[in-house]
């Protein structure tokens, strides 16, 4: 009698622990996948933050926004928001 209850109970933590173990293998699949995704959308915003910056300094390389109007105010306004976005950018 002693033995069956002792059976019973194992029984019920070993299906306990294999529920939450399954569980938590597919939590971590879910994460893991999000992890992947924003990877790469990183990846992808990076290189185009190099292109933008790349773009951005042929332009500057010409001199034909240095002027106080209203175009060289929100081309270096531009140059300053990509210089600030150029800080996170990966290094790969």
């Amino acid at each position: 009698m002693i033995l069956e209850t002792i059976i019973g109970i194992l029984g019920l933590v070993v299906v306990i622990l294999g529920y939450t173990t399954f569980n938590l293998l597919r939590k971590n699949e879910k994460a893991e996948d999000i992890i992947i995704s924003q990877s790469d959308f990183i990846d992808k915003f990076s290189s185009q933050l190099d292109v933008s910056q790349k773009r951005l300094e042929e332009i500057d390389d010409k001199g034909t926004f240095q002027g106080d109007d209203e175009i060289g105010w929100f081309f270096n306004e531009v140059k300053k928001l990509q210089n600030d976005l150029s800080r996170f950018k990966t290094n790969k």
